[in-house]
């Protein structure tokens, strides 16, 4: 176990040019985004949304990040790894930021939704960035730091909840989204310094030169030849859709359920995403690394899964008790964080590494685009059916997510394809 943390320590402090700029940048997340997203929801009902139209948001969003997406590819290889993430982390976090602050009502979210799927673009420019320079032996760990960079953030939600509590949840949701976007700003501006454009980038840079959009658009068929003849590419498709989709019903309705359900104080709210941050890196420097380091994956990934499914079930047993919450249910709660920090956090890591070991490599800015595209098209209808079944009793939508984590494990009990490095076998 000491080598595990050791290796995970050492790629740390070994990462060099974009890989080191990507990991070293990621926890300014914990001062911007990671301080309001506990409150997204609960925001939006203090505001007069109800359950219905938040799961309706998160389908729009979904849907405007397939548009958004589908184009990453193209806007990608045009401008550049670099170039893009900077220009569409201002467009996807920065100027949502301030319309989430100014809010007044639905149409508000509904302009911001659409303008946030824009972090489509940059999440295939982003990990373009970070991984197209870095060794192929170092990707595993790689998402595990930027999983760790992520949840290291959730240490700073106790500034969440003094203003929470001082101000009251409107006022001081509205001072944290500003604070997200001055912070995402510094962000994007210090990354963009600090990296520079890759091997790859520069050869579609260079191949894509004068060329129409319509051109570049009708290269999407090579990339869906690519695809669809990858068993590997199909498996990892599958398994990133139905995490996609557990991951969005969680985002929107954890946080409704521990308040509305179980009556959660709002001031509270944040420490369980804090808990599970801290959970989820205990375990990435311990039982993750143990797992995730033979050459096949499969094992680790059934884990993941099965973990994730038990939290998930756990959290539509506890009972709500009417005069709020009790020592038990924060005890359940407890046990749920500790089930979700591993079994999300495995999935995470896995998701993405999959996708990643088993994508062409020459064109990977236009397959794993495409790959985004069918995830977010996947997971969209999964936020208007949470919402509604949510409007009808708020544990539902984690009956939804039981049920879809259980189809991921029997997809990849049956479907398999080693990740051991060897060439693959092509599909007819």
């Amino acid at each position: 176990m000491a080598s595990t943390r050791t290796s995970l320590w050492r790629t740390l402090v070994e990462l060099r040019g974009n890989p080191r700029a990507c990991v070293w940048t990621e926890p300014l997340w914990g001062l911007s985004m990671a301080l309001v997203l506990p409150y997204a929801s609960v925001y939006m009902l203090a505001l007069g949304l109800h359950d219905a139209q938040i799961g309706f948001l998160a389908t729009v969003g979904m849907v405007s990040q397939v548009v958004f997406g589908l184009a990453g590819g193209i806007i990608t290889d045009r401008l550049g790894r670099r170039a893009t993430t900077a220009w569409f982390d201002v467009v996807a976090w920065v100027i949502p930021c301030i319309l989430w602050a100014v809010a007044q009502d639905f149409w508000f979210f509904l302009a911001a939704s659409l303008v946030n799927g824009a972090l489509q673009v940059t999440q295939n420019s982003w990990d373009c960035l970070m991984v197209e320079d870095a060794e192929r032996h170092q990707l595993t760990r790689i998402y595990s730091l930027v999983k760790v960079a992520a949840d290291c953030s959730a240490l700073f939600a106790p500034i969440a909840a003094v203003l929470v509590a001082q101000l009251g949840l409107e006022p001081a949701a509205r001072i944290l989204y500003v604070n997200a976007a001055v912070v995402m700003t510094v962000k994007i501006v210090w990354l963009y310094l600090w990296s520079h454009e890759t091997r790859q980038g520069r050869v579609r840079m260079a191949a894509t030169r004068g060329q129409s959009v319509w051109t570049l658009l009708a290269g999407y068929r090579g990339a869906l030849g690519l695809l669809l003849r990858s068993r590997g590419s199909l498996l990892a498709l599958a398994v990133a859709a139905l995490f996609a989709a557990v991951t969005l019903v969680n985002g929107t309705f954890w946080q409704v359920v521990a308040s509305q359900h179980l009556h959660v104080p709002d001031a509270l709210l944040p420490f369980f995403p804090m808990v599970r941050s801290i959970l989820s890196v205990t375990f990435f420097f311990t039982l993750i690394p143990l797992m995730t380091a033979a050459a096949d994956l499969k094992r680790a990934t059934l884990w993941g899964f099965g973990v994730y499914l038990a939290g998930q079930l756990l959290l539509v047993a506890i009972p709500a008790a009417d005069g709020g919450a009790t020592p038990t249910t924060y005890a359940f709660l407890g046990l749920c964080l500790l089930l979700d920090s591993f079994g999300a956090g495995m999935l995470f890591m896995l998701s993405e590494s999959l996708v990643a070991l088993h994508v062409d490599a020459g064109e990977r800015s236009r397959v794993m685009a495409l790959q985004r595209t069918v995830i977010m098209l996947a997971a969209a209808p999964f936020g208007w059916i949470s919402g509604w079944l949510s409007g009808i009793d708020r544990t539902y939508p984690f009956v939804l997510t039981a049920a879809l984590l259980v189809v991921g494990f029997a997809l990849v009990l049956a479907r398999w394809v080693p990740t051991d490095g060897h060439t693959e076998p092509v599909s007819a």
